[in-house]
């Protein structure tokens, strides 16, 4: 059995959501495939967690992880801000080589890792498919890792959200959104909430990937 993503737990409250445009049910957001918990700050910080299906183990490198049988969401609600799926989540990691090891043993699909740094100085990258959603681990840059004290274990970071018209997206957020520029990826296109938006943690809309 595949592993794939039931649902990640977010240290907001439903009403941050809904004032940038996502459709919330009680503390649930559905986007696509993916539930998303809106647990309130009380939770902690940021992304605090989620749950997947078909896991083989939950110790994922210090990544708070529950096992799940719950099938997908029957169907997704349409968001005001225009996303319809959530593309990837990002977990740094001050050892990639250790985390991908922890996630290929619990079952993960590994794609791919990318020995290119990106823009923001991130000498490495791992891929990994959890149904419709990629898991993207980032090797924390050297100076990262020595301001924040050395080893450590990997966290979740952000999120990035499919918006097909990204225009209009960004346009019924206001300012609460950055200007769109070109993604890392060739032929995609990205936009990232500000933090005026109230969010814990950050996130992204991107276009979809060229077919």
């Amino acid at each position: 059995m595949a592993v794939t993503l039931d649902e990640l737990v977010v240290a907001d409250g439903p009403g941050a959501w809904r004032d940038c445009g996502f459709q919330v049910d009680g503390d649930i957001c559905v986007v696509g495939e993916t539930r998303i918990r809106l647990a309130g700050g009380e939770a902690g910080e940021g992304l605090t967690g989620w749950s997947l299906r078909g896991i083989e183990a939950t110790e994922l490198d210090g990544l708070p992880t529950a096992r799940s049988d719950v099938p997908p969401p029957a169907a997704a609600p349409a968001h005001a801000n225009g996303v319809t799926a959530l593309d990837h989540v990002v977990v740094i990691s001050s050892d990639l080589d250790r985390t991908v090891t922890a996630l290929v043993d619990a079952g993960l699909d590994l794609r791919r890792i990318r020995e290119q740094p990106t823009p923001a100085g991130a000498p490495r990258q791992a891929f990994f498919r959890l149904g419709s959603v990629i898991l993207e681990v980032v090797q924390a840059p050297p100076e990262a890792i020595e301001r924040t004290g050395g080893d450590r274990p990997a966290f979740f970071w952000g999120l990035a959200f499919l918006a097909p018209d990204l225009e209009a997206s960004v346009a019924s957020l206001g300012d609460r959104v950055s200007e769109i520029r070109d993604a890392v990826q060739p032929g995609r296109r990205i936009a990232t909430l500000r933090r005026s938006a109230g969010l814990a943690a950050p996130i992204a809309l991107i276009t979809p990937a060229a077919k």
